[in-house]
């Protein structure tokens, strides 16, 4: 789409307000709204100027003055207001017209732009899983004096001895597949997928997912690496308006409930060129090319630093424990889901692909695409070979073994903290053909120790009253 398209749409569909949307560096959508009166030519070619020291992770107050400038292809009518309204999603620039350097769909195009550039491949595809919980009611406080937080589904394991109950409710672990009417959230997630549908977002299939207390999934269609960020964006914000709309509450936090399987955001990815899938040789293991097993190579060989961009919350490392299928050894299997790189079985070529399965939802999408795809060429240009780095394949249930064997296996990082720490040792390859920046790595590395691991170490936590209350 161009400009004169957006302004035809408007035109078109009556539209009455434009919504323009920028992400943060966390992660999180920011917006502004004005009256379609305002909306001409020049400004959607010219953007709208905003303050940039109001936004988490960008300027400072003294350089606060920067422009969004809208991508007219993202534009697309929003059904969750009462008047018509056109969503659109914005590049950042100063107000010189340069791109931001910390706006992370730039860093994601910088991404994009050096995969091109290194002549491996012109075109990533990804297509994310993101799992999520739906709640009735949610309660969360943090005081000097007092903390808590209280969960509830109607579907819950603990309410199976409710009062006037129907024996509804789902085992911890056993959530997976169930028909109507234990799965009490089904209607729910057909309408987000109808609305998801509204937004141009292809769709392939939507399931309850393994935990008890409302678990679900709705998966995506595979696309290019900028557009997935922005579709995982937009669903996110469809999720949670459709959830509100039905009187819930939508999380995509890795570990919100503890004793039960938590929130993933498998990642499916490939590499293409002039048209052709490069992961695919009928010969090689589980069908894999060797330019397939050094990108594994890559992903792997830093994946104790990658966890800062893909894992990037304190509560992120609440997931990655061992027991609830989560993908905690830095290994590679052909189908094995322990694993923190698993290749899915196929027969077409078109379909051959590998899953990072240790990625959580937390992250923002546009600096975690970006980065695995980093971490993957890094091991496509140095032929880091997977199987001589000791990552497998591990075909073996990974549960199963002693622990001699397990002792040989790598684990992901136990916190954040440590993952940032990786990062911060560990992060050249990440500033190749400038897709990050010095300042962009250690602005994150700051934001997060400041304002989430230095905040939860610092507040005494319910458990300790437990444990040392009477000590």
């Amino acid at each position: 789409m161009k400009v004169e398209d957006v302004l035809r749409l408007i035109r078109e569909k009556n539209i009455e307000m434009v919504d323009f949307h920028i992400v943060d560096l966390p992660g999180t959508w920011q917006h502004v709204t004005l009256p379609v009166s305002e909306i001409d030519e020049e400004t959607l070619t010219r953007g709208i100027p905003f303050d940039g020291s109001s936004i988490r992770g960008f300027r400072s107050i003294e350089e606060s003055d920067m422009i969004m400038v809208p991508d007219p292809n993202t534009a697309v009518v929003d059904p969750f207001h009462n008047v018509p309204t056109l969503s659109i999603i914005c590049d950042v620039t100063d107000p010189e017209g340069v791109p931001y350097q910390r706006d992370p769909r730039r860093i994601a195009r910088n991404a994009e732009e050096y995969l091109k550039a290194t002549g491996i491949a012109d075109t990533s595809y990804w297509g994310p899983e993101l799992e999520f919980f739906l709640f009735d009611s949610v309660r969360f406080l943090n005081q000097g004096h007092q903390a808590l937080f209280h969960l509830d589904s109607s579907e819950g394991y603990w309410n199976s001895g409710r009062e006037g109950g129907l024996g509804l409710t789902i085992r911890p672990k056993e959530g997976y597949f169930p028909p109507s009417p234990v799965d009490q959230t089904h209607h729910i997630r057909t309408a987000m997928v109808k609305a998801l549908q509204q937004f141009g977002i292809r769709v392939e299939m939507h399931h309850h997912e393994v935990a008890s207390g409302g678990q679900g999934e709705i998966d995506l269609r595979f696309s290019t690496l900028v557009r997935q960020a922005d579709t995982v964006m937009q669903y996110k914000y469809v999720l949670r308006n459709v959830a509100f709309q039905h009187g819930k509450a939508v999380t995509f936090m890795p570990k919100p409930i503890f004793g039960d399987n938590g929130n993933g955001m498998h990642v499916h990815q490939s590499l293409w060129k002039d048209g052709k899938p490069l992961f695919f040789d009928e010969k090689g293991y589980a069908r894999l090319s060797e330019l397939a097993l050094h990108y594994i190579g890559g992903v792997l060989y830093h994946a104790p630093a990658l966890l800062a961009l893909t894992n990037p919350s304190t509560n992120s490392y609440r997931r990655l424990v061992p027991g609830y299928e989560a993908p905690v050894n830095i290994v590679f299997s052909h189908g094995n889901r322990s694993a923190a790189i698993r290749i899915p079985k196929t027969a077409a070529p078109q379909a051959s692909r590998i899953e990072f399965r240790t990625p959580d939802a937390t992250a923002n999408p546009y600096l975690a695409f970006a980065a695995i795809l980093m971490a993957g060429l890094d091991g496509i240009r140095n032929k880091r070979d997977p199987v001589k780095l000791g990552f497998g394949p591990m075909d073996r249930n990974i549960y199963a073994m002693s622990s001699e064997e397990l002792e040989k296996i790598a684990s992901v990082p136990g916190s954040l903290n440590e993952a940032l720490e990786n990062l911060r040792r560990d992060h050249d390859w990440l500033l190749a053909g400038d897709v990050f920046t010095e300042d962009v790595v250690q602005t994150w590395i700051d934001f997060k120790q400041k304002n989430e691991v230095d905040v939860v170490n610092l507040r005494p936590h319910p458990m300790e009253f437990e444990l040392y209350f009477n000590s």
